[in-house]
């Protein structure tokens, strides 16, 4: 994503650390922080996938967010 300064799972700042659980979390989990601001994001699960808002950057989908943050 671009601008990601923050872990989308975790919500600390992902240039530190190690983000290795975050990573492999991510493959079956939404994202729960924006990577750009770290606010909760609401997030809506569904059978056919899940999308997240966030009130500063808007909809984040499936297929704007990698597996790897």
């Amino acid at each position: 994503m671009q601008d990601a300064i923050w872990c989308d799972r975790c919500g600390t700042r992902a240039d530190t650390g190690r983000h290795d659980d975050c990573v492999a979390a991510r493959a079956w989990e939404p994202p729960r922080y924006c990577a750009r601001c770290r606010r909760r994001m609401t997030v809506q699960v569904l059978p056919a996938g899940w999308s997240a808002r966030c009130v500063e950057h808007g909809v984040v989908g499936p297929s704007t967010v990698s597996a790897d943050g």
